[in-house]
């Protein structure tokens, strides 16, 4: 019978080190920290990946999903270094990355009817270790914008459109899901609802109307919000506006890392 050769473990002689090289869009239930219930259990998809040295051909891709498999039974986020540390080890790199791509959901009550429903956010951590490690946690989250310029210029009413503002940060201490997502919520010009009554429509609609702003408005004012926090050490804010009359959409961004604010 012919021996077999571990083909991934031959030498590769191209001197080329692979950034990541890994697994990615892996479905899979995972537990996070909820704000109100403690806990809540989603389905997320993860890419995983190590940095693969110049003198290796290939990595052991099997070995991504054996080491998720002792995790995800776990509050992945607090986990997340020892998972890394598994993952380097395992496949012997000096490197290690994970995204973690997850819908989750928090109960919202309609402004005047107070009837609840669930709202969907997409979220995500993002998490390196070399040397040290890394967590970006990030929400994206749906938003109603009206236009300052088309309240100013019309005789009666104004264009809005559907918004979706992306933030991400880096801490120092514990950071909620929830948090971000009312920081961005509080600069819109009407938060989205999963469900509305005529009334609540009528309050949304009026709301808005009374709070125009610009994508530029969004990312200045989440940028002093968390300015002031001392908990966060890095931010990017991404505003985009799906525009209501043009083809094309109106888009704003802040990066900032913490020091160089003053």
């Amino acid at each position: 019978m012919k021996d077999k050769i571990d083909v991934q473990s031959l030498k590769d002689k191209r001197n080329i080190t692979i950034d990541k090289v890994g697994v990615k869009n892996v479905r899979y239930p995972i537990i996070v920290e909820d704000r109100t219930n403690q806990i809540q259990n989603t389905i997320a998809d993860i890419d995983i990946y190590v940095e693969l040295p110049h003198h290796h051909r290939g990595t052991h891709m099997s070995r991504f999903i054996e080491v998720l498999n002792n995790f995800h039974k776990e509050n992945f986020i607090h986990n997340l270094p020892e998972f890394l540390k598994e993952i380097k080890s395992a496949l012997n790199a000096d490197a290690a990355y994970t995204v973690i791509r997850f819908p989750y959901f928090i109960k919202k009550q309609a402004p005047v009817s107070k009837t609840e429903s669930l709202l969907s956010y997409n979220c995500f951590f993002e998490a390196f270790l070399k040397d040290e490690y890394e967590l970006t946690i990030g929400v994206e989250v749906p938003i109603t914008t009206l236009c300052p310029c088309s309240k100013e210029i019309s005789e009666y009413g104004a264009h809005n459109q559907r918004s979706m503002v992306v933030l991400k940060v880096n801490f120092t201490e514990f950071v909620w899901l929830e948090e971000l997502i009312e920081i961005v919520e509080s600069t819109a010009s009407s938060e989205i609802y999963p469900l509305l009554k005529r009334e609540d429509e009528k309050y949304v609609t009026e709301k808005a109307y009374n709070n125009p702003v610009f994508v530029e408005d969004i990312v200045r004012e989440i940028t002093l919000i968390l300015n002031k926090d001392n908990r966060i050490k890095f931010f990017q804010v991404e505003s985009e506006n799906f525009e209501s009359i043009h083809n094309h959409n109106a888009y704003a961004c802040v990066s900032r890392q913490k020091e160089k604010l003053k």
